[in-house]
């Protein structure tokens, strides 16, 4: 199992620096979401800087870009770091795809598909200047010139991650990606009895199973010191999921633990803007599934001991506070590698 960290919260004229930073603390990867900025422009930043640690996006909304754009950015970015490159894709749900992106949402699982199959074709083109000839239902590849072919790259490989929550989407992941994120908003129980044996059956399409596939994800984690600090962590963490939880895409994982009535009640508080009552009515017992609470040093054993043989990565949800000491996390991620 590998220990990651997110570029999130952090501005760009510091990316660079912490990027240098969780490198030399020990992390072996570094992940950035399509939150606040574009994800592919921290990692062009950290891939200047960092020599060891693996980047990639988790993840990119791959429904509000064309498979082309996706592949030469993608691209540029493996030839950037020396081959450390992951590309993860997701496709958000229907609100932001149509009313924030401007884009169609129809058919996501199919059109994922698709898209991965797109991507590759792009990449093939570029290694080994083949003709394009990709043509499916949403997306096609049929035109190219040699002043928008990138040239071979000496790491030409790099690994496609899909995510996703509900039974369809991660069949899909099984059936094309190299690796799967699952989401923060999940519980142990439902990655081993949803996840995995979705991704599973969508892995055995193409002759390989589950184990084929890298299994990756950001988990919630409290690593406070004090009491208090913990109980401010805590309850930080139960608004963000009991927001994940109001979205319908998300319900599920509520539904799996029997909480499907408390899903709907959260989706109608989301749509009246109450947040704070949204907070109050995600039980502990389903924050406890979803939050690691340790001090830095104990968090090391508590994430080994909650996902070994489910998760092959974990990275923290948060980004490190950037006031700590670089000598705690030094002390955690050699402790993670350790056991």
């Amino acid at each position: 199992m590998k220990i990651d960290a997110q570029l999130v919260d952090i501005p760009l004229q510091d990316m660079e620096a912490e990027a240098e930073r969780y490198e030399r603390m020990g992390f072996d990867g570094l992940w950035s979401r399509e939150n606040k900025h574009d994800p592919y422009l921290p990692l062009t930043l950290a891939a200047r800087v960092t020599s060891r640690i693996s980047l990639g996006t988790n993840v990119a909304i791959a429904l509000a870009r064309s498979p082309f754009s996706t592949a030469q950015i993608a691209w540029d970015l493996q030839d950037l770091s020396g081959g450390r490159m992951n590309l993860g894709l997701g496709t958000q749900v229907r609100a932001h795809i149509e009313r924030r992106f401007s884009m169609p949402f129809e058919h996501p699982a199919a059109r994922i598909r698709e898209y991965v199959d797109c991507v590759r074709a792009v990449w093939d083109s570029f290694q080994n200047n083949s003709q394009p000839n990709y043509e499916g239902e949403f997306y096609r590849f049929k035109l190219n010139a040699p002043a928008f072919i990138s040239g071979p790259l000496d790491n030409p490989h790099i690994p496609i991650h899909l995510a996703g929550v509900n039974p369809t989407m991660v069949r899909t992941a099984g059936e094309v990606a190299d690796g799967f994120h699952v989401h923060p908003f999940h519980s142990v129980e439902y990655l081993r009895e949803v996840v995995l044996a979705n991704l599973d059956e969508g892995a055995r399409k193409r002759g390989r199973s589950a184990a084929d596939i890298e299994l990756s994800g950001p988990i919630f984690t409290v690593t406070a010191d004090t009491q208090a600090a913990q109980d401010t962590e805590l309850e930080a963490i139960r608004s963000k999921a009991a927001f994940y939880g109001s979205t319908p895409n998300y319900r599920r994982v509520l539904a799996f633990h029997g909480l499907e009535e408390l899903g709907k009640e959260l989706s109608v508080l989301a749509r009246r803007g109450e947040w704070d009552a949204m907070s109050s009515k995600l039980p502990d017992s389903m924050l406890e599934r979803m939050v690691i609470v340790a001090k830095p040093g104990e968090v090391a054993a508590k994430i080994r001991e909650r996902y070994a043989g489910i998760l092959h990565r974990v990275s923290l949800y948060h980004a490190i506070p950037r006031d700590q000491p670089d000598g705690t996390w030094q002390a955690m991620t050699a402790a993670f590698h350790a056991a």
